[in-house]
């Protein structure tokens, strides 16, 4: 069994990107190890290709390599963060809320199309941070959209969002 991490900096988490099986020091290296303990009985593959920085039109650009060519059984995505994000940032990406959807179904899309793997999606979360502020404002209607598009194409939801609140 083959389990993908995809996503930004929080599936990212300082990995080494030269060994894709490095889980690096976030959820993954914790998610991995709990799956393992609890299934000891079976064969499985953790992979996590998150990149930091990255938006939901970037993850759709490296899908073929990242997620498609590997075949995963099960996928894991959080993503959405720096598109907002980056929206005020000195090297502004002005992705609009439209434009996060569309990618993220594209990359959605693909992935039913072209896999045969379950997918986890994650809501977005930002921890209280004075540098986050606008970000924070427009992180309902990100929520929105993941949740929506869950309901569309997840085989399961992970509320990190209320989880942290």
């Amino acid at each position: 069994m083959r389990i993908l991490f995809q996503g930004d900096s929080i599936t990212d988490a300082g990995r080494d990107k030269r060994n894709y099986h490095d889980m690096g020091n976030g959820y993954p290296k914790y998610a991995a190890k709990l799956i393992a303990e609890a299934h000891p009985e079976l064969d499985i593959e953790f992979i996590n290709l998150g990149i930091s920085g990255n938006r939901t039109d970037q993850l759709f650009d490296r899908l073929s390599k990242d997620a498609i060519e590997l075949q995963p059984d099960i996928i894991s995505i959080l993503i959405g963060v720096n598109d907002v994000w980056h929206r005020y940032g000195n090297d502004r990406v002005k992705t609009t809320d439209a434009q996060i959807e569309t990618n993220y179904r594209a990359i959605l899309e693909r992935i039913r199309k072209e896999t045969n793997a379950k997918i986890i999606m994650m809501v977005p979360y930002i921890l209280d941070c004075e540098d986050k502020v606008q970000t924070r404002a427009d992180l309902p209607a990100l929520q929105a959209i993941v949740r929506k598009l869950a309901s569309e194409y997840a085989d399961v939801l992970v509320p990190l969002d209320e989880q942290f609140e």
